[in-house]
Order: C-alpha cells, then sequence, then structure tokens
C-alpha cells in the first residue's frame, strides 16, 4: 500500500483553484501537512527557500497566469510566470528534496487548433497551441517531460527535474466562464460575445478529487504521464448563459456584439479522460446544476460583501 503524502506543497493556493485543494488534502489526509503558503515562482532565490524550509514529499504545481486574456495582456509575465516559474521549482525540488512528487497542472488549451477535428482528443492529440497562455504551458509540459523521453507531442525540450516522478494534468475549463459577473446587465439588454461554441467544463471539486486520485497512486504513475480531465459533455456556451439566467430568476434580451466575437473561436473542443478513468478511477461526479447553482450562489455572496468590487 501507498504510503499517504506527509508534506504535501501547493503553489498558487491563492488562485480560484488553488483555494479548494487545501481543503480536499485536508480532509483526504488528514495527517498531512498542507503547506499553501505563497511566494513568488519568477524569484528563484524566494522558490529555493520555500522548498527548502517546507520539505515536501509531494506537490501540486497551480501557480500561473491562468487565462487567455492575462497572458495576452503581458507575455512576458505570461513566460516568466507559467515556463521559467515551473523550471525555477523543479530545480529547487532537486536540488532540496530530490524524491518529491510532483502533479504539473497544465490545460487543455494547449490542444488548440487540434481540436478543429470536432472529436474528443485524447492525450496523444498534437499540441498545436493558439495563444500566448495555451504556448507558455505546452513549452513547460516540454520542460518537464521525463529524461530520455521527451514529451511525445512537444519534442525533448528542458529536462530539469531529471529524478521525481511527474503527472501532468490536461484540465478543461473548470467552471463556466463568468456571465453572472462580466455581463451583469444594466437594463434588458445584455451583450456577449460568441456562445454558439461548445466546451467542457469541470467543477473544482472534482479537479480537486484528481488530484487526490494522482497522489494515491504517485508510486505507481510512470514518470511524465498525462492524463486529460473532462466531464465528456461538452456544452454550448449559449445554453449555459441561459440555464444561469433562468437559476437566477432574471428575464433579460442576449444580443451578440460582434465586436466581441473571435474569428478564430474554436466550435467545439473537448477531451477523451478515458484514460484517468482507467487508470486514477477518476470520473466527474458533481451534477452540472449543483455546479452553476453554486457558482451563482457564489457571486451572489460577493456581490453582497463588495458590491463595487464585483
Amino acid at each position: 500500500m501507498i504510503a499517504a503524502p506527509a508534506r504535501i506543497l501547493i503553489t498558487g493556493a491563492s488562485g480560484f483553484v488553488g483555494r479548494h485543494p487545501v481543503t480536499t488534502l485536508a480532509r483526504a489526509y488528514p495527517n498531512a501537512t498542507v503547506l499553501a503558503s505563497w511566494f513568488d515562482v519568477r524569484n528563484t532565490d524566494a522558490v529555493d527557500t520555500a522548498v527548502r524550509a517546507s520539505a515536501p514529499d509531494a506537490c501540486i504545481h497551480l501557480a500561473a497566469i491562468a487565462s487567455v486574456p492575462a497572458a495576452r495582456q503581458d507575455e512576458t509575465q505570461a513566460w516568466q510566470v507559467n515556463l521559467l516559474g515551473s523550471i525555477h521549482l523543479a530545480r529547487a525540488i532537486l536540488r532540496h528534496v530530490p524524491k518529491c512528487q510532483m502533479l504539473f497542472a497544465s490545460s487543455s488549451e494547449v490542444y488548440g487548433e487540434s481540436f478543429r477535428t470536432g472529436t474528443p482528443l485524447d492525450e496523444t492529440a498534437a499540441l498545436a497551441p493558439t495563444n500566448v497562455y495555451s504556448a507558455t504551458k505546452a513549452a513547460a509540459e516540454a520542460a518537464w517531460s521525463p529524461p530520455r523521453t521527451g514529451c511525445a507531442r512537444c519534442g525533448p525540450g528542458i529536462q530539469p527535474h531529471r529524478h521525481q516522478p511527474v503527472g501532468r494534468l490536461r484540465r478543461g475549463r473548470v467552471r463556466p466562464p463568468d456571465r453572472t459577473r462580466r455581463h451583469r446587465p444594466a437594463g434588458p439588454v445584455m451583450a456577449v460575445g460568441n456562445i454558439d461554441t461548445w466546451r467542457d467544463f469541470l467543477d473544482v471539486r472534482d479537479v480537486c478529487a484528481a488530484y487526490v486520485a494522482c497522489l494515491d497512486r504517485r508510486e505507481t504513475l510512470e514518470p511524465g504521464t498525462i492524463f486529460n480531465l473532462a466531464s465528456g459533455t461538452p456544452r454550448r456556451i449559449g445554453d449555459i448563459l441561459a440555464t444561469l439566467l433562468e437559476l437566477a430568476g432574471v428575464t433579460v434580451d442576449v444580443q451578440v456584439d460582434q465586436s466581441r466575437v473571435r474569428t478564430t473561436d474554436l466550435r467545439t473542443a473537448s477531451d477523451d479522460a478515458a484514460r484517468a478513468a482507467a487508470r486514477l478511477g477518476w470520473t466527474s461526479t458533481v451534477g452540472w446544476t449543483q455546479t452553476l447553482q453554486d457558482v451563482l450562489d457564489d457571486w451572489r455572496r460577493r456581490v453582497a460583501a463588495a458590491p463595487d468590487a464585483a
């Protein structure tokens, strides 16, 4: 039987996804110390100090510029955080805790143009990033490739870790787009972008369950194993918006603003998560309506607490 991790380091714990694993891991491993202290992954000294002080035997690397718009707005920062930050972390682990095992949170965005096949993609699909965010994630995946095997999708790349087993998780979207926040109507008309596209979304609680499943099997996974995490049910963005409006009890006239429609938008993007089901025993379990209701309730709490900030 694989021993439970004793000390788990989570980077990026202050982000949307990062807040949830802290609770999930504490519940899954009640005798473990979950380390979620903040440090700037761009700063090699800060990373080195944090890893040396925490001495983890498992690490979940979530720290990232985690959205396409944010990466596009500051490309230099995106590369510094998503690629160089990952390399800094790997080298610090090698230096201080070479037996530490790591999960690297990637994104299904790395498949990019490959989604134009219109079929769900498994982990063997070619990486074809279409924006800065997905390019940084694809480059980081190459940097995390096992020694001498490289990355079947990206070439050999940089190999900073050399000894520690590493799992890579390509997540689909972790929650529905924030239509409840970005498009709160001031009147009866709601202007939106392209809502005739299909995406596969996951509840963050399902993502956290996958982290635990990987840690439970960390001794048996091959170095660099990649898992797609997906529900298997792509959903039309317009239908998601309609359901959110219904749950909120709001009636508005939804109008497409052509200035917000990108000609490069993929009509459908979905992943095949059969490998995660077979190797990890993982599937998404949180109901879709429950996810949407929780998203809505969360934003209601935020608006009530700080209406100007929302």
